[in-house]
């Protein structure tokens, strides 16, 4: 049952890498042709060969692994906190964090845009990398996997003289590999993959992140369906890879973390 499913969301990735290496005559072609008659690499050719298509995808790189280490570092520091420590208004300030998580981007575009504007930060990657520093998700799904860790195993650290910082990274995060992995990849699909802030804070092309370079691109070349074709191919294997590597823990968090309240 599950074969079949798998392989229907599984075409349109392999149509899409087909149609990197075929000619633009071949995908035009009506009927479209189902596989290459040969192995056509113009399109990669043309889209590297884009002098600012390599500065978009640095761009890119820089913005999701920025958001990744801050995530992993300041998510596990609020996650820990709210699963460990009690302190005045803790439930309700986790309850705020949590609140914000179901408030449409719609509404918190403007107010972000204008705290970007005052920081002198639009039209560079700060102001890419400034709102994705520390997400609700990081903190609640870092708290949620810390509640599920027995509280024995932090005491006898306490006992040996370690400290709570000392605790958390010496003992809690070591056993928290599922969770950073699920973070990470999470955070590192949410902003390599955003469109829509990138859009409204990036002016210049030189500091475009690789989708909305990609975007641009497509309205310019949108006879040249190949070198399209080849772009995507190129944005998504980052995607790929990041998940395909952290698939096995990513999958084990979901499962071990989930519920406890």
């Amino acid at each position: 049952m599950l074969a079949p499913l798998s392989l229907g969301f599984a075409l349109p990735l392999v149509w899409l890498v087909l149609s990197s290496v075929m000619t633009n005559a071949e995908i035009n072609r009506f009927p479209p042709a189902l596989w290459p008659s040969g192995i056509d690499l113009g399109g990669y050719d043309y889209v590297l060969g884009n002098a600012m298509f390599p500065r978009w995808f640095a761009n890119s790189s820089i913005v999701a692994v920025t958001a990744v280490l801050s995530n992993l570092l300041l998510g596990s520091l609020g996650g820990y906190a709210f699963a460990r420590m009690r302190f005045a208004g803790s439930r309700l300030l986790l309850g705020l964090m949590l609140a914000t998580m179901v408030i449409p981007f719609q509404l918190t575009m403007i107010p972000t845009f204008l705290v970007m504007k005052r920081l002198g930060l639009i039209d560079t990657l700060g102001a890419l990398i400034v709102p994705s520093l520390v997400t609700p998700f990081a903190v609640f799904l870092f708290r949620q996997f810390f509640l599920a860790l027995p509280r024995e195993l932090e005491e006898a650290a306490w006992i040996d003289g370690c400290s709570r910082l000392r605790v958390l990274y010496s003992v809690v995060l070591p056993l928290a590999r599922p969770a950073l992995a699920t973070v990470a990849v999470l955070t590192f699909l949410t902003t390599w993959n955003d469109l829509t802030w990138p859009l409204i804070a990036i002016n210049h092309d030189t500091q475009y992140t690789l989708q909305l370079g990609l975007t641009t691109f497509q309205g310019q070349h949108h006879n040249r369906w190949s070198a399209i074709m080849a772009g995507n191919v190129i944005t998504v294997l980052p995607v790929l890879v990041a998940f395909l590597f952290a698939q096995k823990t990513f999958i084990q968090s979901l499962t071990s973390s989930g519920l406890k309240g």
